[in-house]
């Protein structure tokens, strides 16, 4: 007997995941579940494409604020909980979509990391304090001068994952990567992967038109709301921090805007990165619905 299907939707922000996971679900006639560290949380909206009100009606979505910034998930116990959300599909549905653009958070779900010693909230909000105090540079010397190993993974542009590499360090003496073991249980699903992307001009497009978008929709007032809360962890990424950064005085409305869509780019090309890496991955653009479709029958046999 075949083993049960996820067909997992990845790549950058703007290229249309969520509107080919809704499709794909509906056409089989399953959920949805995210993979992204960043909708799941219930106090962040705008900020994060999350999938609009009817657009989580159509289909049922796991992990779509499921959570709360003050109780913050990490790739571990992300994939502890997405591994019994999962199963408990694949019992009453012979597939399921999992979508989203956090390849940390795939990882640990499909490869599997060994879980990291708690770090005190003491240790953790002293990390973040320096960095918004010090910025980038500080932080990339930080981590050079005592965990080289992870400052050799690629990932020294990505703040939140440094500011989490940094704590762990000062907690344990160790890097982050000596807890990452990559143990694999034996897998309980076969899985078809979907890359999807557009043209570079396209995306860039797309993703400036999303952050116009997001000013008219009211991120400002959605970041101002979160004010007393910007020294959390899950609050120390791309919409958020620029506007943090404008709210308490420093530049203007549009200069922060501008560098929301420049770090924003910069993300997606991080994300591009981490799963053109994945060699399970077809790639597609968003109108190719007929050749994914394709493959994904194939695949299901």
């Amino acid at each position: 007997m075949s083993l049960p299907l996820i067909i997992q939707i990845a790549g950058p922000t703007a290229a249309g995941k969520t509107a080919l996971a809704i499709g794909l679900a509906k056409w089989l006639g399953t959920e949805i579940v995210s993979f992204d560290s960043r909708q799941c949380y219930q106090e962040l909206s705008i900020g994060v494409a999350r999938p609009s009100v009817a657009e989580l009606a159509s289909v049922k979505h796991h992990f779509i604020a499921s959570h709360s910034i003050h109780q913050p998930v990490d790739a571990h116990a992300y994939a502890e909980q997405a591994h019994a959300v999962v199963k408990n599909i694949l019992q009453r549905f012979p597939a399921v979509v999992m979508v989203g653009g956090t390849g940390l958070y795939w990882k640990a779900f499909h490869e599997g990391l060994d879980k990291i010693p708690a770090v005190e909230a003491t240790i953790r909000n002293e990390v973040i304090a320096q960095y918004q105090q010090q910025g980038l540079d500080w932080l990339q010397t930080e981590l050079r001068s005592l965990d080289p190993l992870f400052a050799s993974t690629g990932e020294m542009k990505n703040p939140q994952r440094m500011m989490r590499a940094l704590e762990v360090f000062r907690a344990t003496d160790h890097s982050i990567l000596a807890f990452r073991k990559k143990e694999t249980a034996t897998p309980y699903y076969s899985l078809c992967s979907l890359g999807l992307t557009r043209p570079r001009t396209q995306l860039i497009a797309l993703i400036d038109q999303r952050v116009e978008q997001m000013f008219a929709q009211g991120l400002v007032a959605e970041v101002q709301s979160l004010l007393p809360y910007a020294g959390l962890g899950p609050l120390q990424t791309v919409g958020y921090s620029e506007l943090f950064n404008f709210l308490q005085g420093h530049g203007t409305a549009k200069e922060a805007k501008e560098q929301i869509k420049i770090n924003t780019r910069q993300y997606a090309k991080r994300q591009l990165t981490w799963f053109r890496r994945q060699s399970s991955m077809h790639w597609f653009e968003p109108d190719q619905l007929e050749a994914i479709r394709a493959l994904v029958k194939k695949v299901m046999g």
